[in-house]
């Protein structure tokens, strides 16, 4: 036990302060302010020809800036899109293909570019999707100033809690710009309202009440508009270079996909791209050409004269700009999202009026003479589906070789987020990264229906509609009756209903489905705990350890099993292994005292706990168990105050 509590005090005295680079001396320049607008397709913008809607402000920038009608993103994924945007690199080169993959250091930031050129540097994000802490970890980058979400919040709102409304996120930047009023900045303003769940605020859930999602790029559009007119008051506006984009759109049911993110059509991949220039040089200009986002970096770059990195996957937009022809870009379009749900990865090539995409069951659209990607040419002997199929071959030559990436280190609460804002996260879904060919996976068309139901159910269980999400996860069995990831979530709403019984049989049935999934038993035997089942959920549990030992919750769960068992040993050895996994859980340490104490070892468990009571803890039932064993070593004393401690805190709980 010494041995542990040395090493455990090692693990957190690791750690060191890391200082900021100085700021490199201001250097004067034009103002930068880049806007992204989540999961906006260009063909819902009035600006690009849809009369249903009105977006003046877009409308505003598109008179007094160039509108680029063919802009594409390489990934229909918030965290990828926007790293894209932010490095100049398609997804397979930056790597951030999933959700909490870090940006590794070694790809440039286009914040960082600039602050190293003297621009003060502030991000203001709408999504948790984007909070550098969990979900986009170093995209915070080159940002003096990046607005994350707080770490802890108890309100069981999304308003705040994963998401901020358009008019709060422009509030904020504004706040930020007042207090760091001296130049040039570069501020960057993420609007997420198009996102679904649709539910923009009066008067646009009036205005739109039939079509919601537009009545939230409506709302978005306001909140540009505020943005438009402050930076105007300050007399930023004229000087400023602002750029519009989308990092993707939406599927509203076209190819049956109802958001996005499994698919590469247009429908999700094309989106509304404007730039407005320093004094609204070539103001109104409107470029037909295909370009990228993937551009945006060099192209912001090159009009401020700064050094590009020798190796990007987009270029300058100058000639465009410049109303120089130019040879339209190659778009390239990647999605791994499907890989979620045990299925294949897409990738999609579009050139020369056509687009090729990779797929199990391949596609080739004639874009000229079918926009809407409805008539399916592809034939493997086709000139065409060769070329475009080589240009393909060539980009996954060049591309890095994938490393090994852990998606699933997420946290638990982070899991949560994701499906408060309709993603499923790692643990629900198995990775078939490890596939040695993924095109052996089924081919995500023939799936479709299943994820438009999975996504339904984790959005009805967020809104507290758990009969909604039942009928979509039953739905998805008839579907697929082994389907593990629906078998799960079923589980997890009888778990939530109490009817453990009927959970363990649904889990047992995704156990069974993926044998070699490690958090199915995890989530199986904490069904059969609760049932009242220990043998079984002991057995569930040391399986599940088996399979991955360095799992937190699963070392937690089995050391109360063993407690429950009257085997306070065995729980003692879990609950130090979760200890070292977390040594900052008071759950952890409290539950490790608890097993110290059924075995007497009082003075151990004060060892443990006051140095974590002794922190300020507010943990009511850390000084419950530290009295239990203060009076276990004979200091009454102590352990009265102890008691009195818990009391205070659980009646402070109680008043909140």
């Amino acid at each position: 036990m010494r041995i542990f509590f040395v090493l455990l005090g090692c693990y957190l005295a690791a750690g060191a302060s890391v200082a900021r680079e100085p700021v490199p001396d201001k250097t004067p320049g034009p103002g930068v302010f880049l806007i992204t607008i989540d999961t906006l397709r260009a063909d819902h913008v009035h600006c690009y020809g849809y009369n249903r809607i009105r977006t003046p402000a877009l409308d505003l920038l598109a008179k007094q800036g160039i509108r680029f009608t063919q802009a594409f993103t390489p990934s229909p994924i918030t965290n990828s899109s926007h790293a894209s945007i932010m490095t100049g690199l398609l997804p397979s080169s930056h790597g951030v293909s999933d959700f909490g993959v870090p940006l590794a250091a070694i790809y440039p930031t286009l914040a960082e570019l600039l602050a190293k050129g003297g621009y003060r540097t502030a991000a203001f994000i709408g999504a948790v999707i984007l909070d550098s802490k969990n979900l986009a970890p170093g995209l915070d980058r080159g940002f003096e100033f990046y607005d994350n979400f707080p770490e802890l919040t108890t309100t069981k709102s999304r308003w705040g809690r994963i998401e901020r409304r358009g008019m709060e996120v422009e509030q904020r930047a504004e706040s930020w710009l007042n207090a760091h009023p001296a130049g040039p900045h570069f501020v960057w303003v993420h609007f997420y309202d198009p996102h679904d769940p649709y539910e923009p605020p009066p008067p646009y859930s009036e205005v739109y009440k039939d079509r919601l999602y537009d009545g939230e790029i409506a709302y978005a559009d306001s909140a540009l508009g505020h943005f438009l007119a402050y930076l105007k008051k300050q007399g930023w506006y004229e000087g400023a270079m602002i750029v519009v984009v989308g990092d993707h759109g939406e599927g509203l049911g076209e190819h049956r996909e109802d958001t996005h993110g499994i698919f590469l059509y247009d429908s999700t991949t094309h989106v509304p791209l404007i730039v407005k220039l320093p004094e609204e040089r070539d103001a109104g200009r409107t470029v037909d050409a295909q370009v990228r986002t993937t551009d945006i970096m060099p192209t912001i770059l090159g009009l401020l004269g700064v050094a590009a990195p020798a190796s990007l996957d987009g270029d300058s937009l100058e000639a465009f700009l410049n109303g120089i022809e130019a040879i339209p870009r190659t778009v390239f379009g990647e999605t791994d999202y499907p890989l979620r749900f045990g299925w294949a990865p897409l990738r999609s090539v579009r050139k020369e009026g056509f687009k090729f995409i990779e797929a199990p069951k391949p596609e080739l659209y004639d874009l000229r003479a079918d926009p809407g990607e409805l008539r399916n040419h592809y034939e493997p002997w086709d000139g065409t589906v060769q070329k475009l199929r080589r240009v393909l071959a060539e980009l996954n030559a060049k591309s890095p070789a994938p490393g090994e990436s852990s998606p699933g280190a997420v946290s638990v609460s982070t899991i949560d987020e994701l499906h408060a804002l309709g993603y499923l996260g790692s643990a629900d879904a198995r990775s078939a990264t490890d596939v040695p060919e993924p095109s052996l996976l089924p081919d995500p068309k023939d799936k479709i229906e299943e994820q438009n139901l999975l996504h339904t159910a984790v959005m009805a269980s967020e809104d507290g509609e758990p009969n909604k999400a039942r009928v979509a996860l039953e739905k998805v069995l008839q579907l697929d009756e082994s389907s593990a990831i629906a078998l799960r979530q079923l589980g997890r709403l009888e778990i939530a209903s109490r009817n453990y019984a009927k959970a363990a049989g649904y889990l047992r049935r995704a156990q069974d489905a993926r044998p070699n999934d490690a958090t199915d038993a995890l989530e199986y035997g904490r069904a059969l705990e609760l049932g009242g089942d220990l043998p079984g959920a002991r057995d569930a549990l040391q399986a599940s350890l088996k399979l991955n030992p360095h799992q937190f919750a699963a070392r937690l769960a089995l050391g109360r099993v063993y407690l429950s068992l009257n085997d306070s040993k065995a729980a003692e050895i879990q609950f130090e292994e979760a200890v070292l996994l977390q040594p900052g859980s008071s759950e952890a340490q409290i539950d490790l005292a608890k097993a110290l104490i059924r075995q007497k070892k009082f003075a151990d468990a004060v060892e443990l706990l006051e140095p974590v009571a002794g922190s300020s803890s507010s943990d009511a039932e850390m000084f419950v168990v530290l009295a239990e064993a203060y009076t276990g070593v004979g200091r009454r004393q102590d352990a009265q105050r102890a008691k009195s401690q818990a009391r205070a805190l659980q009646k402070s709980k109680r008043t909140q």
